[in-house]
């Protein structure tokens, strides 16, 4: 038989060494999702002539005329990113490319099984930052403990 009381003080130094750890855990997190996007944007802006002729020829945007939604969907690729590495206004920028993620992914016709896994990663990691927060390790945490409490 176990003995539950013993096995308390190991126990309460685990949980003690991951609350240490989350605040670098969330920050890996919002790296490794931003990283994603923003290497993205990059190889976009790299060859706009490419990145146009994908968003009129492979990519089913709704709505968007395909020039406006390379122009916005490269931006948000460029841009959403920077706020999750700096942790600020984290949240709105997670639900943002949560949403972008959903669109490229329902979009792009030729994405393989593969790929739905990694849109799926990604999106649960956006989802670990939009309910969890940014962490301890960001912008958002120092401004709110700065300013707000």
């Amino acid at each position: 038989m176990i003995n539950i009381k013993k096995l308390k003080p190991f126990w309460d130094k685990f949980i003690g060494v991951a609350e240490m750890l989350s605040p670098l855990v969330d920050l890996g997190v919002r790296l490794w999702v931003a990283n994603v996007f923003f290497t993205s944007g990059m190889t976009k802006i790299q060859n706009w002539s490419s990145t146009i002729s994908l968003f009129e020829n492979e990519y089913a945007v709704p709505i968007l005329p395909p020039e406006i939604a390379a122009y916005v969907g490269t931006s948000a690729e460029l841009s959403l990113p920077v706020f999750l590495v700096l942790g600020l206004i984290t949240r709105p920028a997670a639900i943002a490319l949560f949403a972008f993620n959903i669109v490229a992914a329902l979009t792009y016709p030729d994405v393989s099984a593969l790929g739905i896994k990694d849109h799926q990663v990604w999106g649960l990691l956006m989802l670990v930052t939009i309910v969890h927060g940014p962490g301890k390790l960001s912008l958002d945490h120092w401004i709110k403990s700065k300013f707000f409490n």
